[in-house]
């Protein structure tokens, strides 16, 4: 056999793979769990069912995770934007730092008490199964969307806690052990790094969105290229200044998300494809670092399991319960926060950092995390929407919109609004020729009803929901605001990006 073959063969298999996690989205709406679940059991048990298979170097899994998450935490900053991360920055701070070190602290407890692990080793176990992944949980919604800022928190959360439990991790390996000395280390090395990669991440973020906007590119295929690039770049400047480079990304993504640029569509497209993709190859790298064997054994998946039931039932509802008490959100939203807690991807790489630093035990320990984020998607998972339809939540469907319609324009528009009917505004139930409190020299130019175009006629009648594209004076975004959604939000009246 040639080297052409066998490269063709690995090529075969990665498409193949590609092909049937993708697929598997459509799996998850049936039997309600989530895709990256399927696709790490089924790399798992691939690499123990098919001898040609071999797990991957440990070095190169950390490489590959490692870009995954920067793809990951850079698209799911840009999805939050700024003008939600502040309209929920006080929670999203208090359940991704103070409810991460709550967790750690109380799953420690329960590691060093229930299985008889050490105080140094059971802290490295809690801080590895301590981040979350909302991700998961809106694979499992699926096509809806939750209103509010729950979803924002969720969201937030999970950019928020997986640095930190990273950075964490790396200060409790560096320190080998726990003492007081051990202890001001740690802060000091979390603080640094946190500081640092904040500073990076909102620096480099302002830099890169006047990057796009000031220098213009040759082809609109490349726009997106840079702003992967740059995130790479960002999360390489503050990795060697020690700072948190996934910090770095997620700053940097919040700060270029609300904000118009050249081919802003393009680019969100493309970094949410590339998340995408970059969700899988973690998964696919990670299952095949999973050993059956070795979770079968009773002494990790007990403990596993019961670790994973106390964080999801007991530790997470006490902890970030307390944490979101200021936050004074709904008790259906607040309920279902404290539910949707899920484990992804970020705790199994951190279990491969204990198998890095060769900590005693090591293979063990890393199985029970396994075996936690295996227990979190498939049985905390599957009752996630059934927790949502219990909980009532204000929830909406969205349905894919294939087709699209645009136009291209050389300068940046600056008089162009989309807003979105509330219910109860002072344009719903009123027709296009008699709205009220709209200003003269505003005009309507597109409505948007259920995915369709609907016909402009002066006796239209708008209704909640519509999407309205106007035209109007940038000046005009308050007023606009007002007859359309209500009261004036600083999320509404934004032109939009080009």
């Amino acid at each position: 056999m040639s080297d052409t073959e066998p490269f063709a063969l690995i090529l075969l298999f990665a498409a193949a793979v590609g092909l049937v996690a993708v697929l598997s989205n459509r799996l998850t709406e049936r039997v309600k769990i989530p895709s990256p679940a399927l696709v790490l059991i089924g790399a798992a048990v691939a690499v123990k069912a098919i001898p040609a298979l071999h797990e991957p170097p440990r070095l190169a899994v950390e490489r590959v995770v490692t870009v995954a998450l920067v793809c990951i935490l850079f698209d799911g900053g840009m999805h939050i934007g700024w003008s939600r991360f502040r309209s929920a920055l006080g929670p999203i701070a208090a359940v991704g730092v103070g409810g991460t070190f709550g967790t750690v602290a109380a799953a420690g407890l329960l590691v060093h008490l229930a299985f008889g692990l050490g105080w140094y080793v059971a802290l490295l176990v809690a801080t590895a199964v301590a981040p979350t992944d909302p991700a998961v949980v809106f694979s499992v919604l699926g096509q809806r969307e939750m209103s509010g800022r729950s979803g924002t928190i969720l969201e937030g959360e999970s950019g928020g806690n997986d640095p930190v439990g990273i950075a964490l991790m790396a200060s409790l390996i560096t320190a080998g052990g726990l003492s007081a000395g051990a202890f001001a280390s740690i802060g000091a090395e979390f603080a640094l790094q946190m500081g640092v990669g904040a500073a990076v991440g909102i620096a480099g973020g302002r830099a890169l969105l006047w990057f796009t906007r000031r220098v213009p590119l040759p082809s609109e295929g490349l726009y997106p290229l840079r702003t992967l690039a740059c995130a790479l770049l960002l999360f390489g400047v503050a990795t060697l200044a020690r700072g948190s480079g996934f910090l770095a990304v997620f700053a940097a993504g919040i700060v270029l998300g609300d904000e118009p640029a050249p081919f802003k569509r393009e680019i969100e497209r493309f970094h949410s494809a590339i998340a995408s993709l970059a969700e899988i190859a973690a998964f696919v790298v990670l299952g095949l670092t999973v050993d059956i064997s070795v979770l079968a054994r009773a002494d990790v998946w007990i403990p596993g399991v019961i670790l994973g039931a106390v964080l999801a039932f007991v530790i997470r509802p006490v902890l970030i319960g307390l944490c979101l008490i200021p936050a004074h959100l709904d008790r259906s939203d607040r309920n279902f926060v404290l539910f949707a807690g899920l484990k992804g991807a970020v705790p199994i790489l951190l279990g491969t950092f204990l198998l890095a630093a060769r900590i005693p035990g090591a293979q063990r320990l890393y199985g029970i995390v396994a075996v936690v984020v295996l227990f979190s998607v498939l049985v905390q998972g599957s009752g996630v929407p059934a927790a949502a339809r219990l909980l009532r939540l204000q929830m909406r469907t969205v349905e894919p919109e294939p087709w699209a319609l645009g136009v291209r324009l050389r300068d940046e528009p600056s008089d162009v609004h989309r807003l979105r009917i509330t219910v109860g505004s002072a344009a719903e139930g009123h027709t296009i020729g008699d709205l009220p409190e709209l200003p003269g020299d505003a005009w309507v130019s597109f409505i948007v009803r259920d995915g369709r175009l609907v016909s402009l006629k002066p006796d239209t009648v708008l209704r909640a929901g519509d999407d309205v594209l106007l035209l109007a004076d940038t000046d005009l975004g308050e007023n606009l605001t007002r007859s359309f959604e209500g009261p004036p939000d600083p999320e509404a009246g934004q032109p939009i990006s080009p």
